[in-house]
């Protein structure tokens, strides 16, 4: 006898994670798969803020995403015992007058306003090299994804929603009524398997594309800052000293292997912000699910109203994840439809017949 779910979901990921809350908020049924494999969500920076901070505009749908993301990670804090999200002012390092400039026209502008304060912050913070002072960003901070993860993980397996094997494309079938894999049955299946879908029959012709990123984490004794530093990498502080330094950015190489190149550049361009000894305590890599046009991956696929992805959260998933599990949960349950800059039918392969 096979065991009934409204819902299969493939990846344990943030973007599993997310949707799994949303199901579960919504008194739907599920079991998660997942392999274990190296996860970009556990090597993740989790920060995030409003606003992109090269140019100073804001990110796409900002203040939808922050009402939905932000209780998102309250909830969660509840209901697995944890502290995850920390809510920490964003320094933005400037880099000459004219940054100081497009910074101050840019906190004018009535969608900025309230993300962006208008007061140059020139005060000296020791140990930090800055000839030209910072910017501070409002509705900021960062999620520790790797407690999340690690947490749901345990809530999942103590809830018996939870198992741990490498999906096996193979074993599994679908018809108008629903799908089925092994010994389970559900009404819907939905991949969140960040670059493992390359591996999947239905969705690996989508344009993931990946960029490898790596972290060091270091210990910065006479460093004392209560806020986010970025400039031309981020500097969280996670308390003891700590700090999470990041990111690389590499489109070619796709493996999850830390190199002495990334460990240089980061160490390069640390030196250049911060002029106090440090200590490298760890050095962490991972493949980001990235997408060419920055969009996500979310839709049916050509075979089947059954079978959903969801993907491609990049670089900003902190805040994507709730707000793009939310959609999905719409458009399968309520007929609501993607907005096509985040749905797969914007690329040929996967368009749609009427």
């Amino acid at each position: 006898m096979k065991k009934q779910y409204d819902y299969i979901i493939v990846g344990a990921g943030l973007a599993g994670i997310c949707l799994a809350e949303k199901l579960e908020s919504e008194g739907k049924s599920f079991i998660i798969i997942d392999g274990e494999k190296h996860s970009s969500t556990l090597i993740a920076g989790g920060m995030y803020n409003p606003v992109v901070l090269k140019r100073f505009t804001e990110i796409w749908k900002a203040e939808e995403q922050l009402s939905i993301a932000l209780p998102f990670y309250n909830q969660l804090e509840a209901k697995l015992g944890v502290k995850i999200k920390y809510e920490l002012p964003l320094y933005r390092r400037f880099f000459s007058v004219e940054e100081q400039n497009n910074w101050f026209c840019a906190s004018d502008k009535p969608n900025l306003e309230k993300y962006l304060s208008p007061n140059l912050i020139k005060k000296e913070i020791n140990g930090i090299v800055s000839s030209f002072g910072f910017g501070e960003v409002l509705d900021s901070g960062y999620v520790n994804t790797a407690v999340l993860q690690n947490s749901y993980r345990d809530y999942l397996q103590k809830m018996k929603l939870y198992k741990k094997e490498i999906f096996e494309y193979n074993c599994m079938n679908y018809s108008e009524d629903g799908v089925s894999y092994k010994d389970l049955k559900a009404n819907y299946i939905v991949f969140a398997e960040g670059m493992g879908m390359h591996s999947n029959p239905f969705f690996r012709d989508l344009p993931l594309d990946g960029t490898k990123g790596e972290l060091l984490l270091v210990k910065i004794p006479n460093l004392s800052i209560d806020f986010i530093l970025k400039g031309d990498i981020f500097l969280i502080p996670l308390g003891d000293d700590l700090y999470k330094v990041g990111a690389t950015y590499n489109w070619e190489d796709k493996t999850d292997i830390p190199t002495e190149e990334g460990k240089k550049e980061l160490v390069d361009k640390l030196k250049a912000i911060v002029e106090l000894d440090f200590e490298i305590v760890d050095h962490k890599a991972g493949v980001r699910p990235t997408v060419k046009d920055r969009r996500p991956l979310l839709g049916r696929s050509k075979e089947s109203d059954r079978i959903y992805v969801l993907n491609g959260l990049g670089t900003r998933g902190v805040l994507l994840g709730p707000f793009l599990a939310e959609a999905l949960y719409n458009k399968i349950e309520n007929n609501i439809p993607l907005e096509e800059n985040i749905s797969i039918h914007r690329y040929k392969k996967f368009k749609l017949k009427n």
